[in-house]
């Protein structure tokens, strides 16, 4: 790619990064107003793109879920480049038509656009799949004056070796609950419902360890400090390689004083390998996201799910709190294979394995995932299954967009009786002062005070804790009673204890929000109103890219 270009006639860039739902289990509003910040976390796709676009090009950089996007902004780009995940496609589809009607080209690129870009097709380019390996054709077809194209990179092929470092300097950091890097893309597991192998494959590929110090040493030289988030879908898919790289992310973390705390998703088999817990550990990962499904064996061996059969769950998830690392986990109800109600099975699995936050949704069948292609050839997938609104919710209220193999309301009646019961306040505690109890957080001789996270900290404690007092009083007792536990016996665990009790006051709310819709479309059918959508004809589809890449799962840790 040619990176010179005359500073005078250099295109100016708007990179604007889309809103997500407002209405969604994810979107943890408590969090970030009691931290001051915007957002979770900020757009590390377009702060990448942004790094391999020429350097002369002028760039800027609006996430609209931080600030607005003014007309005047748009006017004011020679183009303007956005995209992302399905839960932002509504506010990109509306981004596309205020760039036409304002007159000024848009490019759109990112999961969602990869996977169907007919879609977008109203946008001047789309640019589908993983930017290192296509950016370059894009690029020289805008520099020779064509403003209209489309453009595929070859799947599976991008070497994340070449990929520069972001564009953390586009950030505020205070905009952010925290700041998030890549070391890997890929998984090798075979999920059915799952488009992370659609996406990037199931070889993992990997950035060097030079490269993922230099995104660290650029983060610290900017001045921030604090909580850094593996986006990797599974950080432990190529193990080989992450044990090669955790050594040299020590020593940076000793010679550095430990500025950052680091959190990530992986699978439950990390439990299996203690070398690689104790890397971890020693790196100072506190946080883990990690996708449980289901109790039933036979549903996640039916959902190729093996890595977490065979195995004690409640086992394994204390085996991570012994090294260290908190469990936030995400439960699907509405698979085939769940023949009877699997409301206690889940309460229970919940609730012995200590975990707080268990993200539970309905299954929803992903765009071009095995799942869907699955559903389609049974004639069970709803011909509008991928239609996204800007008024829709996540997966938690618009799941089971497919026939289910038992009657829907049995699976919605399983669902809401899973979410009433895990957070209940009692039992939600319940989990927290187990939390408390058993996560053994290392302590560090390198690491040095940051006096300035410190005052943050404590502001950030008295606002919970007055928030949780003064707003919430039916919680006081239980919360403080955990807190006085926890800062008594295991003070080490405190800051997970506060980080879990902060989601709650996001998560309790939003759980009863979501049981009242269920028990809206439970009336529904009781009266013989809800009619079933027509279903797609049984044919193979021909697209075998996903449409959804990752949320920013690792929210749940943002908060202490």
């Amino acid at each position: 790619m040619s990176r010179k270009s005359d500073v005078n006639t250099a295109p100016r860039v708007l990179l604007v990064f889309p809103k997500f739902y407002e209405n969604s289990m994810w979107n943890f509003k408590e969090a970030m107003e009691i931290q001051g910040a915007r957002a979770a976390a900020p757009p590390l796709g377009l702060i990448t793109l942004a790094a391999m676009l020429p350097e002369a090009w002028r760039i800027t950089l609006i996430n609209a879920n931080c600030e607005p996007l003014t007309d005047e902004a748009i006017r004011a780009a020679d183009l303007v480049m956005t995209g992302g995940m399905l839960p932002q496609e509504p506010d990109c589809l509306g981004i596309i038509e205020r760039c036409r009607t304002l007159g000024t080209p848009v490019c759109v690129g990112g999961p969602a656009p990869t996977s169907t870009p007919d879609v977008y097709d109203r946008a001047d380019f789309v640019v589908a799949g993983e930017a290192e390996g296509i950016l370059p054709e894009f690029v020289a077809a805008w520099e020779r004056g064509e403003r209209r194209g489309r453009f595929t990179a070859a799947k599976f092929k991008a070497d994340v070796t070449t990929s520069p470092i972001p564009r953390f300097d586009l950030l505020t950091f205070s905009h952010y609950l925290y700041i998030g890097v890549q070391f890997s893309r890929g998984c090798p597991f075979t999920c059915e419902f799952c488009d992370i192998i659609e996406l990037y494959g199931r070889s993992p590929r990997t950035k060097t360890a030079p490269q993922m110090l230099a995104e660290l040493d650029r983060l610290f030289a900017l001045g921030y400090r604090g909580h850094v988030d593996f986006v990797d879908d599974n950080l432990i898919g190529n193990k080989k390689a992450i044990k090669l790289f955790l050594p040299h992310l020590i020593a940076w973390q000793e010679a550095h004083g430990y500025p950052f705390k680091f959190s990530t998703e992986a699978s439950l088999n990390l439990a299996d390998d203690d070398e690689l817990l104790v890397l971890m550990r020693r790196a100072n990962f506190f946080a883990l996201f990690i996708g449980i499904e289901t109790p039933d064996e036979a549903t996640l061996i039916q959902t190729q799910k093996k890595q977490n059969t065979r195995r004690s769950i409640a086992e394994s998830v204390h085996k991570l709190y012994e090294a260290g690392m908190f469990v936030t986990a995400g439960f699907i109800v509405g698979f085939d294979s769940e023949k009877d109600s699997i409301t206690r099975a889940m309460a229970t699995c919940i609730a012995d394995t200590g975990i707080p936050i268990a993200m539970v949704g309905l299954l929803f069948a992903l765009p071009n995932t095995q799942l869907s292609r699955r559903l389609r050839r049974e004639g069970r997938l709803y011909a509008n299954y991928a239609e996204t609104t800007a008024d829709q919710g996540d997966q938690c209220t618009q799941g089971l967009n497919f026939v289910t193999s038992r009657p829907q309301r049995d699976v919605l009646a399983d669902y809401r009786g899973v979410l009433k019961e895990i957070y209940e306040p009692n039992a939600f505690f319940a989990r927290v002062r187990e939390t408390g109890r058993r996560l053994n957080r290392p302590r560090f001789a390198a690491q040095r005070i940051q006096w300035g996270a410190v005052a943050k900290d404590l502001a950030s404690l008295t606002r919970i804790m007055w928030r949780v007092s003064v707003r919430r009083p039916d919680l006081a007792k239980l919360a403080w009673s955990v807190f006085v536990e926890t800062a008594r016996r295991n003070p080490a665990a405190l800051e997970a204890v506060v980080t879990n009790i902060v989601i709650y006051l996001h998560v309790y709310p939003f759980s009863r929000y979501v049981m009242q819709e269920i028990d809206a479309r439970l009336a529904a059918t009781d009266a013989g109103a809800w009619v079933q959508p027509p279903v797609l004809a049984p044919e193979l589809e021909t697209t075998a890219t996903g449409r959804v890449g990752r949320v920013t799962v690792e929210h749940f840790a943002a908060v202490a």
